[in-house]
């Protein structure tokens, strides 16, 4: 078996994910890791013993050994590096949102579609088994028609002044933060797991922290809560801390959903409530193996993961078995699996989000924004 070279763009938080799930895969290779500058590169490839390190991700797209790019950088970055990935030929693997505008992820739709590249935005969220196990339940019919949908992102890690991160400024991050950062992923999975488009909404955001204090060093994802508050500086702060929606799903379904990074305690709450005729399931990130499955006439269930017991068609999500969990690092081999799959054989069929996928996301935020900004509902273009 010949290795796929690839380059991973971003040192950060999921830069090191990404690397590290990259090498469970075993015919694939991390072979260059790109970074905002040569020093910080070099230091990240030599923590994960990674051969090349370059401040320039230019050099790496130049190298016709290099087949395919994850980009995990600053959200304003994923345009351009992914645009100029595909025109030097490469599968292109990015971080979500796919762009700062829908308008942007649109040329990347089209940039891959003439190139014919693969090309994958990363709702990774979808891939853990009882996520898997959910959309087979409905799709098998056992949830009858569904009438409703309801749940939460929440985390906490901004929930303080002094708590801070790149998302938090719109030039590097985008307008949104909070719903794009987690609202994203939750719509994505309520429309992966339903089958159903959220079809129009009404949205309402909340910026809670009008200033924020901004340390004067590098700070990585979710560390920040680790810091003292010393020699900060005050920077006024245009991003929403919270976010909450009613929505219409398909033709009659009905909704309702928040996204919160200011929820004390909840450290990664994505949980998701589909109600249908016949039965309803809830699933709950921060209890993955766990799913609850409500009946009118029988009691409860709350069914552990076991790729025995899962639906067929889920099982191939699922590689461990009945009690040996499998988390959030396990979503990201089970994506990267299926990616280069498609990489290796253009052939195969495409199991993941792509490009086109991480539009409709971004078609989302914008109603998002627009129905905040009127406090009115609007239509998903």
């Amino acid at each position: 078996m010949t290795k796929i070279k690839t380059a991973i763009f971003g040192t950060g938080f999921m830069g090191r994910v990404h690397t590290e799930g990259v090498r469970r895969l075993g015919n694939v290779e991390v072979a260059a890791i790109a970074a905002s500058k040569q020093g910080t590169a070099q230091a990240f490839a030599d923590s994960l013993c990674i051969e090349r390190a370059t401040g320039d991700y230019r050099e790496l797209l130049a190298d016709p050994e290099i087949q395919a790019v994850h980009v995990c950088t600053p959200n304003a970055l994923h345009y351009p590096m992914a645009k100029a990935a595909l025109e030097a030929g490469k599968h292109v693997l990015c971080e979500k949102p796919l762009a700062v505008t829908s308008a942007e992820g649109e040329d990347l739709v089209r940039i891959a579609a003439e190139k014919g590249l693969a090309n994958c935005t990363f709702h990774n969220l979808r891939y853990y088994p009882q996520v898997q196990n959910m959309r087979r339940m409905r799709e098998s019919g056992e949830l009858g028609e569904i009438y409703a949908a309801q749940g939460t992102y929440s985390q906490d890690w901004l929930l303080y002044d002094t708590d801070w991160n790149w998302r938090i400024q719109s030039d590097k991050n985008g307008k949104s933060r909070c719903f794009a950062d987690i609202g994203t992923h939750w719509c994505d999975m309520l429309e992966h797991v339903s089958g159903m488009r959220i079809q129009s909404l009404c949205a309402d955001m909340q910026t809670f922290h009008k200033t924020r204090k901004m340390p004067n060093r590098s700070v990585e994802t979710f560390t920040g809560k680790a810091l003292q508050p010393e020699d900060y500086t005050e920077v006024e702060i245009d991003t929403e801390d919270f976010a909450s929606m009613i929505f219409k799903l398909g033709d009659q379904a009905r909704g309702a959903m928040t996204a919160s990074q200011i929820s004390a305690g909840r450290k990664n709450r994505l949980s998701i409530e589909i109600y249908g005729t016949k039965g309803s399931v809830t699933w709950d990130q921060e209890r993955p193996d766990e799913l609850w499955i409500g009946q009118r006439n029988t009691p409860n269930l709350v069914v552990v993961k076991d790729p025995s017991l899962l639906s067929e068609k889920a099982r191939s999500y699922a590689d461990l078995p009945g009690g040996h969990s499998e988390g959030y690092d396990d979503t990201f081999k089970q994506v990267f699996r299926r990616f280069y799959r498609t990489v290796e054989d253009r052939t195969a069929p495409v199991e993941y989000g792509t490009f086109a996928d991480g539009v409709r996301q971004l078609k989302i935020l914008d109603a998002v924004l627009e129905s905040s900004a009127k406090q009115a509902w609007v239509a998903v273009k």
